[in-house]
């Protein structure tokens, strides 16, 4: 999904910089786009609660025991990676955002 937001992201800002003139096709298409990607976010919002919120129970689960140091460092492995994408998927949509602006006041000249 990185490399795929990524070329959308190119491929918006190269037709942006050559004053492409957008029509209401591709226009809904961005917008259809950014919704898609705003699911995406969500879903990894939701994976990254998940992960935290499992880490935490795991954490408490070692003043009893020892052995649950083990899921709970696993846990927080996949939970950083999980947290860089979420911020990767926020910060891009963001952007987008700012792009879908661009184009809307390309097609207003």
């Amino acid at each position: 999904m990185k490399k795929y937001i990524q070329d959308f992201i190119k491929d918006l800002e190269t037709k942006i910089e050559k004053n492409h003139k957008f029509n209401e096709k591709e226009i809904a298409f961005i917008h259809i786009k950014i919704s898609d990607f705003q699911h995406e976010r969500l879903i990894h919002l939701l994976v990254t609660l998940f992960y935290a919120i499992f880490a935490l129970f795991f954490l408490l689960l070692c003043n009893y025991h020892a052995i649950f140091l083990i899921p709970f460092l696993a846990m927080m492995i996949f939970l950083i990676f999980y947290i860089k994408h979420y911020f990767f998927l926020e910060n891009a949509i963001q952007y987008i955002y700012k792009l879908y602006d661009k184009v809307l006041n390309l097609v207003k000249k």
